[in-house]
């Protein structure tokens, strides 16, 4: 489905995948938020458009009568904020129908957290959207990537994949787009009821 003209107000929502641009980040536990964006982007049939007002990627659709923009930030991930607030702003889209799809080092690998509102948890890109938007009133989805405490934090985040983790992405992704249809669709709480489902 292509994306039309979406005028924005209270029947928009907005999905803001966060990661740090750029092809060296692809493959990264850090670019997670945007592969679920592109996900779900592919699976509605959407192409993402470069809005240098809004500091981001902006794709449109339509789902169960639904309108949605899903956003990559063109800034680095602690950086961030300042385009999911002009996306906001510009499409006067409600808080409480905004998500943010983030990584999170404190789940284990392949587990969901979604919470209507909540604190960043020391995330650095929720830390930068909260920044901007002067309140914690949003959802958000974080995708567990797990932790080596071997390794330093900021290299691991940045670190690619295992081989046994590439062989789970795809219904990493699935389950995590659905999770965000479900949240559009039918509210926070069922969404965490799917989620919770092993």
């Amino acid at each position: 489905m292509e994306g039309g003209e979406i005028e924005g107000g209270s029947s928009v929502y907005l999905i803001a995948g966060l990661g740090n641009p750029g092809l060296e980040y692809e493959g990264t536990r850090h670019y997670f938020g945007f592969d679920v964006v592109s996900c779900f982007a592919e699976k509605h049939q959407l192409f993402f458009e470069r809005e240098r007002k809004l500091k981001g990627k902006i794709a449109k659709g339509r789902s169960e009568r639904k309108d949605f923009l899903l956003l990559k930030p063109s800034t680095y991930m602690n950086e961030s904020g300042g385009s999911v607030a002009a996306t906001i702003c510009y499409y006067k889209v409600p808080l409480s129908q905004v998500i943010v799809v983030v990584d999170d080092v404190a789940i284990p690998f392949g587990e969901f957290r979604i919470r209507a509102q909540g604190s960043s948890g020391g995330h650095n890109g929720l830390k930068s959207v909260e920044a901007h938007l002067g309140s914690s009133l949003f959802p958000r989805l974080r995708i567990g990537v797990g932790r080596d405490f071997r390794e330093d934090l900021a290299d691991y985040v940045l670190g690619r994949f295992t081989a046994e983790e590439k062989k789970m992405i795809p219904e990493i992704l699935e389950k995590a787009v659905r999770s965000i249809e479900i949240w559009m669709e039918q509210g926070i709480n069922r969404a965490m009821e799917f989620l919770s489902k092993e």
